[in-house]
Order: structure tokens, then sequence, then C-alpha cells
């Protein structure tokens, strides 16, 4: 019997279960579906990681076709491992924009959720390498640091780009979002600091943590969750909580499991043969996604990032911790506005020293870089299903890309600016040949033909159990799975915790606002006053610019 029993060991359960671990008292379990992260020296190398793509640590989720995308399945690679997906993730450390979690607040009706109460969190996960500001947090599990390599191919993006009129900014999560630079990473000394990393590396004897323990259902007694059950060594077992029962399977895994558990749209869950407990249309609903598009040029002049991938890089990164392996891959980029009068960035560039084709499973083996144009203020909404009432058969995703022609024009606005980016010198001096979309597509229709042959995913699903709160223009029960407390509603004892509880995604990457959630959600289930709301650009020593 336990207090708290947590499922999914992702970035989410890994902060839950640390914080929740930190009363002596307390009893908590862990159930991670995958294994450990401990041998795996591809999780550990930051540029390994899309070797482990399709692999055991990978859920190897597939999109079903997508109309608007010339009907094209899309692989969505997805971390069954300890630490989630941030074992295998980009390891950018991005927060979003302010006005995104203002609108979670004033939108949705979640309060408690805008931008002054989520910073505390932000900083008091955050351990930077440059030092405490108001920006920023020092001390904390979160390792984030400058990259160890910077390739010359993002260098050439970030001088061309302020050629053509982008402000130069070396920190997206401080004073202004807008501009290009190289990010920051989620790396401690040259190594991949995944959320297992951070927050399970030492365990307090009341966590016990369960890798290869795949759940598969709720337990709930008279209206409140009483447990889980789950698969482990072949067996079906039953892990019982006193307090809560916690999600933090992901914007995929805990909205399955929950219709599993009979509580979702009641037709649909009717259709699996599924008893309904509590009908909740919105489960699953909402689902959003980043959808990205690759500009690709061959760059002869510059080495590849794979030319260092050999024996020789990986025993240098053995022995050092330093070198070409240290990379993050998408090592530079920044945020712009597809149109000028938008109140905030729209556009993410992802610059990448290699050739990025089909979702970086192929191989690189080509002198060349891409930018992935990435859109980071989406409009068009998805859905999950599920397949079957088994829990081995992986539900239905439809992430609806480009359902909403607003996120097309964007997109295309999106790739005629990085395609300008790359006429300026320097990168007009050692991009030797546009590779995609080539020089046959030129006018509007063309480009738009070209995103939908070539869109895929940035790796952010989220919204599926969205929160919600008493007021705002989208808050309703009906429109929302929890509240903003983060409790199911209509069953007392459970909770959801990742980023299925977004209404709507962040501007950017969701690793570090899926780690501030949960901060604030342990607070929140102990019962400890929340942390002082704090706004850094109103702090004496804030840059005058203001977060934008």
């Amino acid at each position: 019997m336990f207090d708290y029993v947590i499922v999914g060991g992702g970035s989410a359960g890994c902060v839950l279960a640390a914080r929740l671990a930190e009363d002596p008292g307390t009893r908590v379990l862990l159930l991670e579906a995958g294994p450990s992260s401990d041998d795996v020296d591809e999780i550990h190398i930051p540029a390994a990681y899309n070797r482990l793509f399709r692999t055991k640590y990978d859920w190897n989720y597939v999109t079903l076709p997508q109309e608007r995308a010339d009907a094209r399945p899309v692989y969505w690679p997805r971390g069954r491992v300890l630490g989630g997906s941030s074992a295998m993730n980009a390891m950018i450390y991005i927060r979003g924009n302010r006005l995104d979690y203002d609108a979670w607040r004033d939108d949705f009706g979640c309060t408690g959720w805008g931008f002054r109460e989520l910073a505390p969190y932000f900083l008091r996960a955050e351990d930077n390498a440059r030092g405490a500001s108001v920006y920023h947090g020092t001390g904390g599990p979160l390792s984030v640091q400058d990259l160890r390599h910077k390739s010359e191919h993002g260098r050439h993006f970030i001088e061309a780009a302020t050629r053509r009129g982008a402000v130069a900014n070396d920190d997206f999560n401080g004073p202004q979002q807008d501009g290009v630079g190289f990010y920051q990473v989620t790396q401690r000394d040259g190594r991949r600091c995944s959320a297992a990393d951070a927050y399970l590396a030492q365990r307090p004897q009341n966590l016990t943590v369960l890798t290869n323990a795949t759940a598969t259902g709720l337990v709930i007694e008279g209206g409140r969750a009483a447990g889980v059950t789950y698969r482990h060594a072949g067996r079906e077992e039953t892990a019982r909580a006193e307090a809560e029962v916690i999600l933090a399977a992901g914007a995929i895994g805990s909205p399955q499991l929950l219709m599993l558990s009979g509580i979702g749209p009641a037709d649909h869950l009717r259709e699996q043969g599924i008893y309904v407990i509590v009908d909740s249309p919105a489960v699953g609903a909402n689902l959003a996604d980043h959808p990205s598009v690759p500009v690709l040029w061959s760059t002869p002049a510059l080495k590849g990032l794979w030319e260092s991938s050999g024996t020789a890089g990986f025993a240098r990164w053995m022995v050092t911790h330093k070198g070409p392996l240290t990379s993050n891959i998408a090592e530079a980029g920044g945020f712009a506005r597809s149109d000028p009068r938008l109140a905030a960035p729209d556009l993410q560039w992802h610059v990448l020293p290699v050739a990025f084709r089909d979702q970086g499973l192929a191989d690189p083996a080509r002198r060349a870089m891409t930018v992935l144009v990435t859109l980071v203020d989406v409009t068009s909404r998805g859905r999950l299903r599920l397949a079957s009432r088994d829990p081995r058969h992986r539900p239905l995703i439809d992430p609806g890309y480009l359902t909403d022609v607003r996120d097309l024009g964007a997109l295309a606005a999106g790739v005629r600016t990085a395609r300008d980016y790359g006429t300026a010198a320097p990168l007009s001096r050692v991009c030797a040949e546009e590779l995609a979309p080539g020089d046959s597509v030129h006018t509007d229709h063309e480009i738009r033909d070209y995103i939908r042959a070539s869109l895929v995913t940035t790796y952010h699903p989220a919204g599926t159990c969205a929160m919600g709160g008493d007021s705002g223009q989208a808050a309703s029960r009906q429109a929302s799975v929890v509240d903003p407390m983060l409790r199911v509603r209509g069953v007392d004892g459970l909770r959801v915790v990742d980023a299925s509880v977004m209404p709507a995604l962040p501007r950017g990457n969701t690793n570090a606002p899926v780690i501030a959630i949960a901060e604030r959600a342990a607070d929140l289930i102990c019962g400890r006053a929340p942390l002082d709301a704090m706004d850094p650009a109103l702090m004496p020593d804030h840059d005058a610019i203001g977060m934008s």
C-alpha cells in the first residue's frame, strides 16, 4: 500500500516522485512502462538521441493519415524509458511566452496558472550555469547550460538572420523571446540531464521506482481512484493508493488510461465495450502539436556533425565529455512573427548542422544544414481515441495538422523567411544549393504544396486532458478534463499532471513547461502554499525591454 501511485516516469512523473517523497512519512510508487536508462550510452550522449528512435526505448507512435498533409501518417517518437521523452529529446530549454500562461488563466479560467504564478516554479527547478538572476535560478535539480559545441552552421545562420533584420538574442527565456541565437540546453557537463538524472539520482527509501511496469487500468471504488493495475514480469499486479493516483503518462498515455478505465466520451467508450464511469467528452480532445517543415541546403565547405560521430568522436566524449557529440543537433534558432502585428512570436527556428530527412531516421551522410520552420502558435486541433479496449493496442492519434488554414499560411511565411535568410551572407557563401523545397518551388501555391508533403512533428503533443476553470470562454465542465487543481472531474483522488493538461500549447519546446507544471502540482497535492507570484520584468534588476 502506498500513499501516492504515479503512472509514468517521464518529466512530470520524475518531478512528482521526488517532490512528494520529500516527506519521509509519505510512501510513493512511480510506475514506468519502459526500462531504466542507466546503461544506455545513446541516452547520455547528447548527439546520439536519434539512435533511440524505433528501439525499445521509444513508444514508436504513428498518427492516422493526415488529410491536409497529403494523407500521410506521421511518426511520433515518445520516450519509453525512465525520464520519458526528456531522455530522447533535443534538450532545448525554453519556457514559452508569458502570454501563453496568461491565456491559460484568462481565456480558460485556470486560476493560479498565469505567468506570474508559474515563474517561480521555473526558477525553483533550474540550475543555470550562467548564475542566478531575476530570470534564472540556481541550485535546482535541472541543469541548464550553454552548449559545449557550437557548429559553424548555427553561427552563419545567426549572422545571416541579423543581416535580414532579426535581433540577436542570447537568452530566449530572458527579457524577450524574439530573435536568433544559440539555445541553452538541459545538460550537465556534456551529458544529457534528463528529468530522471535531475530528480531521481538519489532516491529516498520511501520512494519505490518500478520500471518495465505498464499500467493497464485504474481501480475506481465508490467514485474514488483507489489504485492502478499494471503488468510487470508477465503478471497482472495492483498497486493501491491511500491518498491519490496521479497520471503523468503524457498527452497520449494519460487520456488512453482514463478511457480504458471508463472515463471519457460515453459513446466512444460504449463502442469499445467499456463500462462508462464518467461521461467526459473532453478526454482525448483538444490534441495539439507544433508542426515543422524543413528547409535544407547543401553545405560542402562545412564539415558535417555526422563526420565526428565515429570511434574517435565517441572515445573523446567518453573521456572528456567534450567535442561534437555534446551537440544537441538543434543547436541554434530563435523566434519570429509571421505577421509583425502579432502580439507574440508564432514561429520558431531549429537550425541543424545535418540534413534532416525522414524525421532523423535517414542517413545524414551528406554535408548539409537544415532549418526546421516550426509553428508554435497552433490553431488546428485533433483528437485521440482508443483502437481497442485492450491496453496493449496503441490509440488512434489524429493531430489534425493544418485543419485550420491559418496554420498553413503562417508556415508558408516561415518558409519564405528561412529561404530569405539563406540568401544573406555568410549563409549565402556556404550554401551551395537549396535541397528543399528546391529551385522548382516558387509560388505561394507551390510552397503550400511542399508544406503539405513535408510537414512533420516537433514532438510536442499536448492538450488531451485539458485544464479549465469555472470562468473563461473555453472553461466549462464539458470543455475540460481537470480543474485548476489538476483533479479529474467526476472522480475523487485522481489527478493528471503532464502536457495533456495544457489547454493550449506554449510557444516553444515543452519540456521546461511540463517540469514547471509538475513542480507547482507537487505543492498543490501536498497542500503546501504555492510559491509567491513574481514578475521578473517588474523586479529591480530586470532588463528594460520587458518580456514580450
